[in-house]
C-alpha cells in the first residue's frame, strides 16, 4: 500500500505542485549546509589568510569524499525511482542496501590512506607551505568522519529519490545548525582555532549520519536498507555495475570538481604571487567566492533535486509527457531563481565578502571574481537540468559527458589559458566562462535526448 500510494503521488500530482513540495526541502537543506559552510570560512577568516586558505584546501578534499556518497547516492537512487515507478519494491531495497554498504567501506578505505599520506594530500590539493599546518589540522577531522560523510550523502539521495526528501533534509540541515553552534562553541569560547572548526565539524557529520540512517532503521522508507539484502552472486555483481555506471556522472562531475579546484588554487596562487606578491590572499578570496557561489547555485540544485525523482518514477512509469513538463518547469524556475539571487549577490558583492574576511586585497580579488561569476550563472540551470535528466533515467555515457563538460573537460584548459591571458584576473573569470562554453554541448546531448523522447512516444501511439 505504500508502494502504490507513492507511486500514485510521482505519476499523478500535478507537475509545478510536486516538484515544488520536493525541491522545497532540499533547498532548504541545501541552504542550511551552504549557510553553515559560509559561517565556517568567516569564522576561520578571523585567523588570517593562510587559515582561510585552509578552508578552499579542505572543501577540494570534502569534495572528493562526496564524490563517493554522490557516486552510489545518485547510481542507487535513478535505479530506485525507476524500479519504485515500475513497482519493484524488492530490487529497490536491494540496490539502497548496496549503495549504502559501499559508501560507508569506500570512505572507510578513504579515512585509513589519506591519514597514512596526509602531508603528501594536503599539497596535492594545492596548499602553500604556509596554508599547510591549518589544511593538515581541519583535514585530519574530515578524513576521520570520511566514512559517515560519505554515506550521509547516499542515503540522502536514496531518500530524496523515494521521494522522501524531507527525512533528507532533516539529516543535513541539524547537523549544518549544530555545525555553527560548535564552530562558535570551540574557536571562540574555547579558543581551539581551526582545530575546533575540524572537531566541530567531525561532530556534526556524525550526528546528521545518525538521524539520516535512523529514517531507515524507523521502517520510514520504503526500501530496507539491510546486510541481509546483500548476495555475492552474478545477478548482484551486474546490480553494483549498474549503480557504479549509473552513478559515474556524479563521480565523474565531484572527481573533475576535485581537480579542477587543485589546479584552481594551484593556479591561483601561482598568479596571485606574480601579480600581488601575495599567493595566500588570491587563494583565500577564491575559496571566500566558492563558498558564496555554492550558496547561490544550491538554490537552483534543490529545485533540480525536487525534479529527479518525478523524472525517475515517470520514466519508469513510461509518463514521458509528464517528464517533459517536469523538465521546462524545472529549467524556468531554476533560471528565475538564479536571476534574482544573482542580481542581489552582484549588487552587493563588496559588502558580502567582507564579512568573511576584512582584507582589502582579498575583498578587492573576491569581489571582482564573485560579480563575474553570477553573470555566468545565468548559463547554469538548462544544462544542470539536462544533466540531471540524463542520470536519472539511465542514460550514462551522456550523463557522463555532460556533468564533465563545466565540471573538468572544459574547465581545467579554461583556467591555464584564462591564466596565461590575463593573469591573476584571467583565474578570477575563468569558472564563468566555462559555464557559458559548456552549455552549447549540453545543449546538443539534451536536444538528442527530446528526440529519442519522441521516437518512444511514436512507438507507444502505435
Amino acid at each position: 500500500m505504500k508502494t502504490t500510494s507513492q507511486f500514485q503521488i510521482m505519476t499523478e500530482t500535478p507537475v509545478p505542485a510536486l516538484i515544488s513540495r520536493l525541491a522545497l526541502p532540499a533547498i532548504t537543506s541545501m541552504m542550511i549546509t551552504n549557510i553553515y559552510n559560509m559561517a565556517d570560512t568567516a569564522f576561520i577568516g578571523t585567523l588570517g589568510n593562510s587559515a582561510s586558505g585552509a578552508v578552499g584546501i579542505v572543501f577540494g578534499l570534502m569534495a572528493l569524499i562526496q564524490s563517493i556518497g554522490f557516486l552510489f547516492g545518485q547510481g542507487s537512487g535513478s535505479i530506485i525511482s525507476r524500479s519504485l515507478g515500475k513497482k519493484d519494491e524488492t530490487n529497490a531495497s536491494t540496490i539502497a542496501s548496496m549503495g549504502f554498504f559501499f559508501s560507508f567501506c569506500l570512505g572507510l578505505l578513504f579515512t585509513i590512506f589519506g591519514l597514512i599520506f596526509l602531508q603528501p594530500l594536503i599539497m596535492f590539493l594545492g596548499s602553500t607551505e604556509t596554508i599547510a599546518p591549518y589544511a593538515k589540522c581541519y583535514g585530519i577531522f574530515i578524513l576521520a568522519t570520511a566514512p559517515f560523510l560519505a554515506s550521509s550523502f547516499t542515503l540522502n539521495n536514496i531518500l530524496r529519490f523515494e521521494g522522501k526528501a524531507f527525512f533528507g533534509m532533516i539529516g543535513l540541515s541539524s547537523g549544518a545548525i549544530l555545525n555553527i553552534a560548535g564552530d562558535a562553541l570551540f574557536i571562540f569560547v574555547f579558543k581551539m582555532g581551526i582545530t575546533g572548526a575540524g572537531l566541530s565539524t567531525a561532530i556534526s557529520m556524525t550526528v546528521s549520519f545518525g538521524i539520516l540512517i535512523s529514517s531507515f532503521l524507523r521502517r520510514k522508507t520504503i526500501c530496507k536498507i539491510s546486510i541481509k539484502n546483500l548476495r555475492f552472486n552474478s545477478d548482484h555483481a551486474k546490480k553494483a555495475l549498474d549503480i557504479i555506471f549509473t552513478g559515474s556522472p556524479s563521480l565523474f562531475r565531484q572527481g573533475l570538481s576535485s581537480i579542477a579546484t587543485i589546479v584552481l588554487n594551484q593556479q591561483a596562487a601561482y598568479w596571485g604571487l606574480a601579480a600581488v606578491n601575495n599567493a595566500d590572499a588570491a587563494v583565500a578570496a577564491m575559496s571566500i567566492v566558492n563558498r558564496i557561489f555554492f550558496f547561490i547555485f544550491s538554490i537552483s540544485v534543490g529545485v533540480g533535486q525536487g525534479y529527479q525523482p518525478v523524472c525517475g518514477f515517470n520514466y519508469g512509469a513510461q509518463k514521458t509527457k509528464r517528464l517533459r513538463q517536469a523538465f521546462w518547469f524545472t529549467t524556468i524556475l531554476a533560471q528565475a531563481l538564479m536571476l534574482f539571487s544573482g542580481a542581489i549577490v552582484f549588487i552587493f558583492a563588496p559588502h558580502i565578502v567582507r564579512l568573511f574576511r576584512d582584507d582589502a586585497l582579498v575583498a578587492k580579488l573576491a569581489a571582482y571574481s564573485l560579480r563575474v561569476h553570477c553573470i555566468g550563472i545565468l548559463f547554469l540551470p538548462l544544462g544542470m537540468t539536462i544533466d540531471m535528466t540524463m542520470q536519472s533515467t539511465g542514460r550514462k555515457i551522456q550523463g557522463i559527458l555532460v556533468s564533465s563538460f563545466r565540471s573538468g573537460i572544459i574547465f581545467i584548459p579554461v583556467i591555464l589559458i584564462m591564466g596565461h591571458l590575463r593573469g591573476l584576473y584571467g583565474i578570477l573569470e575563468s569558472q564563468p566562462v566555462t559555464f557559458m562554453i559548456s552549455l552549447l554541448p549540453s545543449g546538443l546531448f539534451g536536444l538528442n535526448y527530446f528526440r529519442y523522447l519522441k521516437k518512444i512516444d511514436s512507438i507507444k501511439n502505435y
